[in-house]
């Protein structure tokens, strides 16, 4: 899992602020590739990632989903669907559902307004 979480780091960036050299296909696929290992060695067969109960990793993890949802509506690519990683697209449903989780996720509209802003400034340069 650990090895997937640093593959994040790296690729999340390059697939959100391409440079003027990246290819939008291939920084999909890295991260693509990342989010994989984050579903195969860390949810596996779990409905979270300690078990059948929200834990520490969970709460870490826990804006992601949202994020992501942000960011493929301003990159225009859909990574974060049912087809391509079915266990994190569930987690993340059912993480969003979580009375705990649902109360605290920021607004939509706002983080979109956020994250918009930094991807400008970041293609700026």
């Amino acid at each position: 899992m650990l090895l997937g979480c640093i593959q994040l780091g790296r690729a999340g960036p390059s697939f959100f602020i391409p440079s003027k050299n990246e290819d939008k296909e291939e920084a999909s696929r890295e991260l693509l590739e990342a989010l994989k290992i984050l579903e195969e060695q860390g949810l596996g067969d779990k409905k979270f990632f300690g078990g059948s109960e929200i834990g520490l990793v969970d709460i870490s993890f826990g804006n992601l989903g949202l994020w992501f949802e942000c960011m493929q509506e301003l990159v225009g690519v859909t990574l974060l669907e049912p087809a391509k990683l079915p266990r994190l697209y569930t987690w993340v449903k059912n993480l969003q559902q979580h009375s705990v989780i649902k109360e605290n996720l920021p607004d939509k509209n706002k983080l979109m307004g956020h994250m918009k802003q930094v991807r400008e400034m970041g293609m700026r340069g």
